[in-house]
């Protein structure tokens, strides 16, 4: 049984990608639809009653076996080693300050929440 939940959970987490790919498409927006998909997925939780948990076996699935994802993202770089020996500076210390800025504005938005919801608590 739970593994038909999760096949359901990845497939209605798919049907939002799929959703926010075809808005993308057809509005003709440079936001990637994946994003969209995601806003969209966002928007059911805030405005109904349909909560994360409802899909938290899927995506816990998705998200434990991420390495694996973005294997062919790494094939990628190694077929494209010229690509590097062009832009390699430039790039690797582009990732590296987005990295910082990403793991401090999450780190902040993190402790900020946190503090947040223990003063709901009190």
């Amino acid at each position: 049984m739970r593994l038909v939940r999760m096949v359901i959970h990845i497939v209605v987490l798919y049907v939002f990608y799929w959703l926010g790919t075809w808005i993308q498409d057809v509005l003709q927006l440079p936001i990637p639809g994946s994003i969209i998909g995601m806003l969209l997925l966002l928007a059911v939780f805030v405005f109904t009653a349909a909560t994360p948990r409802w899909l938290q076996d899927g995506s816990g699935l998705l998200l434990g076996n991420m390495p694996l994802l973005f294997l062919p993202v790494t094939a990628g770089l190694v077929v494209h080693g010229e690509l590097f020996s062009l832009l390699g500076a430039g790039l690797v210390t582009a990732v590296f300050i987005s990295t910082l800025l990403v793991m401090g504005t999450g780190s902040w938005v993190t402790q900020y929440l946190l503090k947040k919801g223990e003063r709901y608590r009190e």
